[in-house]
This record gives structure tokens, C-alpha cells and sequence, in this order.
């Protein structure tokens, strides 16, 4: 049985920047990963965005040779003993710890009987595996309109690839935006020569040879479509990975929950990135974030504090997305259920979103408005209540 100091689960860039955090603080004690990828630890946007305007993949790599850390690549941890501080892989090969970080993530949500060969995407993997099938297909069908959907849909269009969407909500990245700047989204993209179908739920995806024919239902009509496809990409989402937890008795809920210092109700083992449910400062209230800027700042916490140098968490993460030539920021809550304030200083091209709770600002969409994002932070954090007309030109182009 060989013995560690630190053991990280999971090898992406939260177990990363976990391994940055423990060399700040402990240049020798001895650290191992486990990681199901075959691949070492990697930084996951550029997989729908950057790979595919000609980023090199060996520039997205996260630097782990500089930190002596032991790397079990492709292998599972199937069990951990709390008792004995001690985790059991598939194989059942034993290790101990002294302290243990659970950097799981999640895994995509899956359609229910899907055939082979659709691509839930997520990881290196399903990137060389579109990059290599798009080099001989045309015909793409991208089924959600979130973050991996809009993304991965820009993305496809620019290499010349006939592009379909199909998603439920009124418009792209609809849970989140208003309907007004979702729709124009639609339009923005069908300019680009995406076909967009909004309001459809894919009932049925039936593999014939090497294709694929999927039958999707208008919500609102109950009308059924169908079309044929050489690929489809799913991006509806993750379930965080806490079964782990679980079957050790740590207590989960939406994730695995953490205290303040990152901690789970075991002292020796700590939780971060997507699968950790924490509590924002900020916001008053416990949540999960699926975003690289959390992934980072709370894996790089998450070291720190397993090597001794204890501090709260009390990062306010914010989050990013390219859409063809469109971007943004955004940090706070996105809930639709607010009040919103649309500041535009161009129209669907440039301003401000404000969604706001009680009058007070909770969440901010800086759009293709840049560096704003700590001043948005700092807006919240103030807690100060606002008319809506008090918010008109808070923001502008510097």
C-alpha cells in the first residue's frame, strides 16, 4: 500500500490548481492524482473555443512537471475509507492519505436511449473525436443551447460545417437571458447560417449506418420533425460526480457539501470545483458553479488550505462565453425570476444587464463590454438599492 501526504480525485483544473495551492505552501510532501482521462490536466474552454480557431492543444495544457506529483491517469478511485484514510481504485490497488481533495466534476447529462457514436461533450477526448469525424461529415446536429451548444455551434459553423440547433428554450442561452436578447440571438445566429429550431424537444435519435435521424416535437404545437444527420453533439448540462461521497457518507446535496474553509464534514478531506456546493459570501446563499474561474480560484484555495495555510473561500467567480463575434462576462445570479434592466448602448451588440432582487443588483451581463467585472462585483457586494432609472449609463465604454 503506498502512502501520500496529498491525494487529489480528479485531474482537471481544479485538481490542478490544487496541486499549484499545496507547492505554494509544502515544496516536499508527496502528492498523487487520479484522474479517469488519459490525458494530464488540461484547461476545458478552449475545447469549444480557441482549439478551433488554431490554438495549438499543447498550449492548453496545465504545467504539472514542475510539481512533482505522481499521475494515475485512466484509473477510477472506487471507494474511500474514512476510518483508515485510505481510497481503493477499480483495480483495487489501496493508497493512503493525510489529507484527500475530491475534484470530481461532473459527467454530461445523457438523452435516454442514445445510440453509440453521438458525442456528449465535454472532454480532450470528445474534441479529437469531433475534430477527426468533422474532417469527412458535413451535416452536424447540436442539441442544446447552453454554454457547450452555443459554443461548440459557433465554433462548427466557422470550420464551414452545415450546423443545426435544437432546444427547448425560447431562444439561445434562454435560461439565462431575457427572451428579448434570446431571440435576437436566434436571428443573430441563423445569419451566421446556423438552422435554429427553438421550442423543440428531441424525442427520438435512431443510428442508421453511419448516420443519424432525429425526431424533434414543437412544445407548443405537438408537431413532430425529423432529419438526418452525420454527427450529434449533446450539450445539456453536467451532473455533478458525488457518488463517491456518498457511498463514504459525506454529506451531499445538489454537490458535496463544504464549510467555509472548503472542508467537508470530514476534516481531512475538502471538495472544489464543479461538484462542490459552497456557500457564496456574496450572495448570501449556497451554490455550485460549473465555471473555469471557480474551478481555479477554489482548487488553488482548496491546496492552500490542505497544506496548512487555513483561509475562508470568499472568491465571487465570474463567467465568460464567445459567440461568433459576440461575447461576454457575467457574474452574480442570471435568474429570470428577477427584475431585469436592459442598458444596451448599442442594441444586442453592446450594455449592461441587470437582474435584480428587491432593487438590489444580484447579477450583471457585461456585453462585449469588457473589464467591468470587478466594479460588477463591487456593485453587488454594496448591497445598495437601486430605481431602475439610477442604473441607466452606469456602465460604459472606457
Amino acid at each position: 500500500m503506498r502512502s501520500y501526504q496529498y491525494i487529489i480525485i480528479g485531474g482537471g483544473m481544479t485538481g490542478s490548481a490544487a496541486v499549484m495551492g499545496i507547492r505554494q505552501e509544502d515544496k516536499q510532501g508527496s502528492i498523487a492524482m487520479f484522474s479517469k482521462e488519459p490525458f494530464e490536466p488540461y484547461n476545458r474552454p478552449p475545447l469549444t473555443k480557441g482549439l478551433w480557431n488554431g490554438k495549438d492543444i499543447e498550449d492548453i495544457m496545465r504545467p504539472m512537471d514542475q510539481y512533482n506529483v505522481d499521475l494515475y491517469l485512466e484509473t477510477t478511485v472506487e471507494k474511500i475509507n474514512l476510518g483508515s484514510k485510505v481510497i481503493i481504485t477499480e483495480e483495487g490497488e489501496e493508497y493512503t492519505y493525510q489529507k484527500l481533495l475530491l475534484a470530481t466534476g461532473g459527467e454530461p447529462i445523457q438523452l435516454p436511449n442514445s445510440p453509440d457514436g453521438v458525442i456528449y461533450y465535454r472532454t480532450r477526448k470528445d474534441y479529437h473525436k469531433l475534430k477527426d469525424l468533422i474532417t469527412e461529415k458535413e451535416n452536424v446536429c447540436v442539441i442544446g443551447a447552453g454554454f457547450i451548444g452555443s459554443e461548440i455551434t459557433a465554433a462548427l459553423t466557422k470550420q464551414d460545417k452545415n450546423v443545426t440547433m435544437i432546444f427547448p428554450e425560447v431562444g439561445i442561452s434562454g435560461l439565462q437571458f431575457p427572451d428579448d436578447l434570446s431571440l435576437s440571438l436566434n436571428e443573430y445566429y441563423r445569419d451566421k447560417g446556423v438552422v435554429v429550431n427553438s421550442g423543440f424537444l428531441v424525442e427520438t435519435i435512431t443510428k442508421k449506418e453511419d448516420q443519424y435521424q432525429v425526431k424533434f416535437k414543437n412544445i407548443e404545437t405537438n408537431d413532430v420533425s425529423e432529419d438526418i444527420f452525420d454527427a450529434v453533439i449533446v450539450g445539456i448540462g453536467i451532473k455533478p460526480n458525488i457518488q463517491l461521497a456518498v457511498d463514504a457518507g459525506l454529506e451531499t446535496d445538489d454537490g458535496i457539501l463544504v464549510n467555509k474553509y472548503l472542508m467537508t464534514n470530514d476534516p481531512n478531506i475538502f471538495a472544489a470545483g464543479d461538484v462542490s456546493d459552497f456557500r457564496n459570501v456574496v450572495l448570501g446563499k449556497r451554490v455550485r458553479v460549473e465555471h473555469e474561474d471557480n474551478a481555479n480560484k477554489m482548487g488553488m484555495r482548496a491546496g492552500l488550505n490542505m497544506a496548512g495555510n487555513m483561509e475562508e473561500y470568499t472568491h465571487f467567480p465570474f463567467f465568460y462565453s464567445d459567440l461568433f463575434d459576440l461575447g461576454y462576462e457575467a457574474v452574480g445570479e442570471l435568474n429570470k425570476n428577477f427584475e431585469i434592466f436592459e442598458d444596451w448602448i448599442e442594441t444586442y451588440k453592446k450594455g449592461t444587464i441587470f437582474y435584480l432582487d428587491g432593487n438590489k443588483v444580484r447579477g450583471l451581463i457585461f456585453w462585449n463590454l469588457w473589464g467591468k467585472v470587478d466594479q460588477g462585483r463591487e456593485l453587488i457586494k454594496s448591497e445598495k438599492t437601486f430605481q431602475v432609472s439610477e442604473l441607466q449609463g452606469m456602465f460604459t465604454e472606457d
